[in-house]
């Protein structure tokens, strides 16, 4: 009689008191920004696990950290061996011309590479930002593999500190962010969406700024912001806003969802 995939994880924590990490990949390729430090350096910034100032994701992942979950970076394109070690795959605000003079656009193979891969069981979560900060055209190559589009426009503008709330969304009854009641997202690009993708986030006008959808045994999800690096879940916020509780319930989330469970490029 076969095992069930429970049956063997289960049987491992009685025998090991362990189980094995879900792995959380990050995508250092089509993001590859730098920029020269003080000492006049050129070092790689902006949405990176181990950038600990408002451009990073450290608060993230540590996050993830303390959800069982082990990270890892990818800086190559997507291929079915080296996404084979990964369980949740993040690409954040792939580089345009004005960002890097040599970026690395995401292709018609790496969108069908990484397709293939949600198929099999992972879980994307898709990152964009307002149409001047972000490469879109061949971005949307991944997109619409999943029924989702980001468009050129520019949702929940927010001047300054000062009108915080032109960038507040409010959740209800969500199927991902159970906790949080009141997020903080600004400058989005809204999502447009066909076959199977749902809104998952709205602006205050009634557009999709964060969508989902199941594809074979694995879950997309898009949003229209890079939206949970540092800078917005780091307690900078007004009290009211839950980032870091949203950052919380999508990391409980994509981790409940992962049909691969291996374990690889550990960051640290």
């Amino acid at each position: 009689m076969k095992r069930s995939f429970f049956g063997v994880i289960i049987s491992l924590y009685l025998v090991t008191g362990t189980v094995m990490a879900q792995t959380v990949t990050l995508d250092y390729f089509f993001n590859h920004e730098t920029h020269q430090t003080k000492g006049g350096q050129t070092e790689r910034f902006h949405y990176l696990w181990e950038d600990t100032a408002n451009s990073g994701f450290s608060v993230w992942g540590d996050i993830f950290r303390s959800k069982g979950a082990t990270l890892s970076r990818l800086d190559t394109a997507p291929t079915a061996a080296n996404l084979k070690g990964t369980s949740v795959y993040i690409i954040v605000d792939p580089d345009s011309r004005k960002e890097n003079p040599n970026p690395n656009y995401i292709q018609q193979a790496d969108a069908d590479n990484i397709a293939r891969w949600v198929k099999a069981g992972g879980v994307l979560i898709m990152m964009a930002n307002d149409s001047a900060n972000v490469e879109l055209n061949h971005f949307n190559l991944l997109a619409g593999k999943f029924g989702m589009h980001f468009n050129n426009d520019m949702q929940s503008h927010v001047i300054d500190d000062a009108h915080f709330e032109d960038g507040a969304v409010l959740i209800n009854n969500n199927p991902v962010f159970k906790t949080s009641k009141k997020a903080f997202i600004k400058d989005a690009c809204s999502i447009g969406l066909s076959g199977r993708a749902k809104p998952l986030l709205k602006a205050a006008n009634g557009t999709a700024i964060a969508a989902i959808t199941k594809y074979g045994k694995g879950t997309v999800i898009a949003i229209g912001d890079p939206w949970l690096y540092n800078e917005y879940v780091n307690g900078r916020l007004p009290a009211g806003f839950d980032n870091d509780k949203a950052a919380a319930d999508l990391a409980v989330y994509v981790l409940s969802q992962c049909k691969l469970h291996p374990n690889r490029n550990m960051v640290n």
